[in-house]
């Protein structure tokens, strides 16, 4: 697949839960860029992130992923989730190693042990706990976990990444190392990425292009630098500025 070109289109999407939360009647993403979705509380980045991982159905609409249909029901779903996959807010790590841990996805791909290991050596090096190899993943701190599921998420080298404020709370260092980590994927592997985030400054850092969300509707998208300097709509701007009280 060319640079540039589709790599997953949005048609007539919706979310109904007691009320309607999302409905986004047309959005596309190209290959190999970062897309930064930000937005108030409420606005409905979380629940598009899930309906795109095929956590949940959506109400209306059609997900198309390099051309095809996406489907939740059985095998029709099993070539998307082969290339796609997502890091929680709040990291869930398997009870045993931080390296078995990483490996995880890769042995369940049926990858040879030498690919393992030098991919599970790579990623550690990478997120900076290679001497934490061996540790019980239950005893890390909650930065530590984050870049743990960070590296069990790409260690495949999925062709989509998608992530859901994976720095809230965290401090400093970890944001930067999580932060450095989605720039070289992006860089080194061209992989597409979509992050939600409250944090406007990591949007403005890290994504070429940013969809702003309010009430479950796209306000206004562009370029990343088009957004935050010239915005065109007044909601956009009190986002970006902070005078948007939610």
């Amino acid at each position: 697949m060319p640079d540039n070109e589709i790599i997953l289109e949005i048609k007539n999407l919706s979310k109904v839960y007691d009320k309607e939360v999302l409905k986004i009647e047309q959005l596309s993403f190209r290959r190999g860029r970062i897309y930064g979705i930000i937005g108030p509380s409420g606005a409905g980045k979380s629940t598009f992130l899930r309906l795109v991982n095929l956590l949940e159905p959506p109400t209306t609409g059609d997900i198309y992923f390099k051309g095809e249909a996406m489907s939740m029901n059985g095998r029709a779903g099993t070539p998307v989730r082969r290339e796609m996959t997502m890091v929680f807010q709040k990291p869930l790590l398997f009870k045993t190693s931080v390296s078995e841990n990483v490996a995880y996805g890769l042995k369940a791909r049926r990858f040879s042990k030498e690919e393992i290991k030098a991919r599970v050596e790579t990623l550690l090096e990478k997120v900076g706990l290679k001497e934490l190899a061996g540790r019980y993943a239950g005893t890390l701190s909650g930065g530590e976990a984050q870049r743990v599921a960070l590296a069990r998420a790409v260690a495949f080298e999925p062709a989509f990444l998608l992530l859901d404020e994976p720095t809230a709370n965290l401090d400093p260092s970890n944001v930067e190392l999580i932060e450095r980590l989605i720039l070289d994927l992006n860089r080194d592997k061209g992989m597409t990425i979509i992050m939600v985030t409250h944090n406007i400054f990591q949007a403005r850092r890290i994504a070429q292009e940013v969809i702003f969300l309010h009430e479950g509707r796209i306000v206004e998208m562009g370029d990343t630098e088009k957004i935050f300097s010239f915005p065109e709509d007044p909601r956009t701007r009190d986002f970006v500025e902070g005078r948007m009280i939610y």
